[in-house]
């Protein structure tokens, strides 16, 4: 599985723009002269049409500098729940912006920690005017200032559903959650009784989440690939610079085994992550399996070689001026995002027929 030279090309033209523009501001730059935004967005709603593999470019690049963009809950989440939902109307009002990069869109789904359809508790009734009322409450949805596109799972008479609530409707309040890894906002959202547009069919939502999910498992495992690569990288640099007992410390063979182990963990997550962005473009029937494994391997092995980096730096990788811990906190916290490793593992089970204790 090689990637093409377009998607190295734009692999390079993205890590030059976030190496010019740091923090929010590389959003506006990225959208107008790379159209990140709209990598899986076809090109009829006028996105680039790159698939999944674009997106993997995209998010790796994103992963190494541990970037607040929304390019996950927007353009990965939201995008891909309009599209899965069929409905035409909603995808020509709504994508062209959210291609653009001129409207944000987010995904409101999990409930009592899990992403699991099966635990949804939010309802939505029949309205007037063929609208629904919805009410419940959704933790854990990626959050960007001034969000533009709601999109909310609920559950009707028919099982769950898609819906679009406006942002700023009576009956929605946002609350801001202090998270762990700071460079990842999330919001939990409250709806009482706020008015929402069905979105596809009425209990459709279902297959739509599950298919969601997969694109989100797999587009967060590139992230995870990006932010492991980089913390290696570090690390073999500080490596080589920090002497001890007059000799670099790398030269030491402990020290060359555990970067090799490192090393290893990367590359096998990196094809992992390859993997699952292959089937989501050229196999759609494998990609729940690549996907649960990608979001798997990827995640324990960040989770690892983020460890690795504070554990070889030593006494500066536990301060707060290095960025070994922003690697770590953001290691746990994509780690449990969509559920944890273990969670993909009893898919995998699942889907074989075996059981797991």
């Amino acid at each position: 599985m090689r990637l093409t030279q377009e998607q190295e090309e734009l692999r390079s033209a993205v890590r030059s723009l976030l190496s010019q523009h740091h923090s929010a501001a590389a959003w506006a730059p990225l959208t107008a002269q790379i159209g990140a935004a709209g990598l899986a967005v076809p090109e009829e709603y006028g996105g680039a049409g790159g698939g999944a593999r674009g997106v993997h470019v995209l998010m790796e690049e994103l992963g190494r500098s541990l970037s607040p963009l929304p390019c996950l809950g927007s353009a990965v989440l939201t995008v891909g729940a309009l599209l899965a939902s069929g409905d035409k109307e909603a995808c020509g009002r709504l994508l062209p912006g959210l291609a653009e990069g001129t409207s944000v869109g987010t995904l409101a789904w999990a409930e009592q920690g899990s992403w699991d359809q099966e635990v949804v508790r939010t309802e939505a009734v029949q309205g007037p005017g063929g609208r629904h009322l919805i009410t419940g409450t959704k933790e854990y949805v990626l959050d960007w200032p001034g969000v533009d596109v709601l999109l909310v799972a609920a559950r009707t008479a028919h099982g769950v559903s898609l819906f679009e609530v406006a942002p700023d409707a009576a009956g929605v309040r946002r609350e801001q959650v202090v998270t762990m890894d700071e460079t990842r906002a999330q919001a939990r959202w409250v709806l009482d009784g706020a008015e929402g547009i069905l979105l596809g069919g009425d209990g459709d939502g279902g297959r739509c989440l599950e298919h969601v999910r997969d694109l989100a498992c797999t587009a967060l495992a590139a992230e995870q690939v990006g932010a492991a690569e980089r913390c290696l990288e570090l690390t073999v640099e500080y490596a080589r610079n920090r002497v001890q007992f007059g000799r670099p410390i790398g030269s030491f063979q402990a020290v060359k085994h555990r970067l090799a182990d490192a090393y290893v963990l990367v590359e096998s997550a990196r094809s992992a992550a390859l993997g699952a962005a292959f089937a989501a473009d050229e196999n759609p029937g494998a990609l729940p399996r690549a996907a649960a494994v990608a979001k798997s391997v990827c995640s324990e092995a960040f989770s690892a070689v983020a460890g690795e980096m504070i554990q070889l730096h030593g006494g500066i990788g536990i301060t707060w001026e290095h960025d070994a811990h922003r690697y770590f906190k953001r290691a746990h916290g994509s780690g449990e995002l969509f559920g944890p490793p273990a969670r993909h593992r009893a898919r995998l089970a699942a889907g074989l027929g075996l059981t797991t204790r």
